[in-house]
């Protein structure tokens, strides 16, 4: 179902994706935005399962500013080099690079965008910094809270654990209190709890909040098809 291609942004920087194509003709674009992990199996994975959804669905490679292709497994080691990346991030950059990809879906119709970890973040953060976008979700992202003032342009929903090393519910009530625009749901599961290939894996919380996440774009992006 899927493709690689090359992404050019707008500081000419070249960046690859992962494309998945939807059966028939999209019900909308979607950008899907990594965890620090890159765009690797289970990336890749979300984006088939959105593209059999009935979306176009694109994962940037963001990482590739810092390492070309990186794709990395959940082993302790394999966390500790992902781990290595991430004082490295340019902001500013990783919002060009995911503007890129929102251009490049703006032929399948509205564009949404969905993101994981770091990608809930960046999710966040394009919601309310960039222009293309009709809907947003935000899954675990550790960047909200401290970006909490920032007012997304479009309708934003977002997913949590309640047994989150890395997220307290203190930051979540406070996103709450900022942002009540959004939509904000709480599950009883850990940090990661969407990706099956790691140990936080929670299997009724993932299908809940992909649940609610496909009725969200539904809402939002589906052109009226349905």
């Amino acid at each position: 179902m899927g493709s690689t291609l090359t992404l050019t942004a707008s500081d000419g920087f070249k960046l690859g994706a992962y494309r998945a194509d939807p059966a028939g003709s999209p019900n909308g674009g979607l950008v899907v935005i990594q965890e620090i992990f890159g765009v690797n199996h289970h990336i890749r994975s979300m984006c088939d399962r959105f593209a059999a959804a009935g979306y176009l669905a694109l994962a940037p490679a963001v990482f590739d500013r810092y390492q070309r292709n990186f794709e990395s497994g959940y082993s302790p080691n394999e966390i500790a080099e992902a781990r290595k990346i991430t004082p490295r991030i340019d902001w500013a950059a990783m919002m060009r690079d995911t503007a890129t990809a929102i251009d490049a879906l703006k032929s399948a119709g509205r564009v949404g965008i969905v993101g994981y970890c770091m990608g809930g973040s960046v999710s966040f953060l394009s919601a309310a910094k960039l222009d293309g976008l009709s809907a947003a979700v935000c899954y675990y992202g550790g960047n909200i809270a401290k970006n909490a003032d920032e007012k997304p342009k479009v309708p934003t929903q977002m997913h949590f654990g309640e047994k989150d090393q890395h997220i307290p519910m203190t930051d979540v009530e406070m996103i709450r209190k900022k942002r009540p625009e959004c939509e904000i749901h709480v599950y009883p599961a850990e940090h990661g709890f969407n990706c099956d290939e790691r140990g936080s894996y929670h299997a009724a919380s993932a299908k809940q909040a992909m649940e609610r996440t496909l009725a969200w774009f539904e809402r939002t992006l589906a052109n009226g098809k349905h």
